[in-house]
């Protein structure tokens, strides 16, 4: 079980720095449209940023498959959430300095994750029929459906909503990737939870971009944390029957608690200005 805490990590690690990139190429796209625009993508797919960010973003997705392999979604999640302590220390390099809060939301962070991992009983990929397959598609179309009419909102309401349908679109991403039975290249063309992932992942990212490019980094990054971590935590505990080491249910549901709410607490980090600014964001961005 250990090397699936590593991978976790790993993946956390990545997806950390990646959003550094990400968002540094999406806050400096032009657009002039109103909306979820499906041709923000194609446009930040031309900055280097974002190329280097897809490759992160590949790696701790890698890793992350692997990872729900052996390990419960609420472990999982939690640690990808964490990426925001990883995304803060980055900054560093960046020239930004860190306040109290911020170090001691990453000491936070690490508890948690350490509760977490004490506490996670070792799991596999848990066969669902063809039912739940279907619900994820169902969800995966609700969602699309649901992050157009969020950009279509008021600025009160789009940069919070968008964020939140971002969280529940990577959620179903860990989701499917969870009950994926083979890796073998043959057998994922074959089953229907990868192409579940592939088009919730696009959404995901198209919605995140959508929601910091117009809107506060704060209030999108702390709803895509929380759509990620609390919606597949449920599922899995609910329907795909992950569970704790007997008499550790307090010290995960803890452990879940602390990292989580250290993430929000990093939630600012989730998009910086480009590195020649060298200042922080501001937690009073406007929408």
């Amino acid at each position: 079980m250990w090397w699936g805490l590593l991978c976790a990590l790993l993946a956390a690690a990545a997806y950390g720095v990646s959003s550094v990139m990400q968002a540094i190429a999406a806050r400096s796209a032009s657009d002039d449209s109103y909306g979820v625009d499906p041709r923000l993508l194609l446009r930040i797919l031309g900055q280097w940023h974002y190329i280097v960010g897809l490759v992160l973003d590949v790696l701790g997705f890698a890793a992350q498959i692997v990872a729900l392999r052996v390990l419960p979604l609420f472990v999982v999640q939690s640690a990808l959430a964490a990426s925001l302590a990883v995304t803060a220390l980055f900054t560093l390099t960046l020239g930004i300095r860190l306040g109290r809060r911020e170090w001691g939301a990453i000491a936070v962070v690490v508890a948690g994750l350490a509760l977490l991992g004490t506490s996670a009983e070792s799991e596999g990929s848990k066969p669902v029929g063809t039912t739940f397959h279907l619900v994820l598609i169902g969800a995966v179309l609700v969602l699309c459906a649901a992050g157009v009419a969020a950009g279509k909102a008021s600025p009160r309401i789009r940069t919070p909503a968008l964020g939140l349908v971002a969280g529940l679109s990577f959620g179903l991403v860990a989701i499917a990737g969870r009950i994926i039975p083979s890796l073998a290249p043959l057998d994922l063309l074959r089953d229907p939870a990868f192409y579940t992932v592939a088009v919730a992942g696009v959404a995901a990212m198209l919605f995140y971009a959508s929601a910091l490019q117009r809107g506060s980094v704060t209030t999108a990054t702390a709803m895509m944390v929380i759509g990620e971590t609390v919606f597949p935590a449920l599922v899995g505990i609910i329907v795909l029957g992950d569970r704790t080491k007997p008499g550790f249910a307090l010290v995960a549901a803890a452990g879940f608690a602390l990292a989580v709410a250290a993430a929000l607490a990093l939630a600012r980090f989730g998009e910086l200005k480009p590195a020649k600014t060298q200042e922080p964001v501001s937690e009073t961005d406007v929408h």
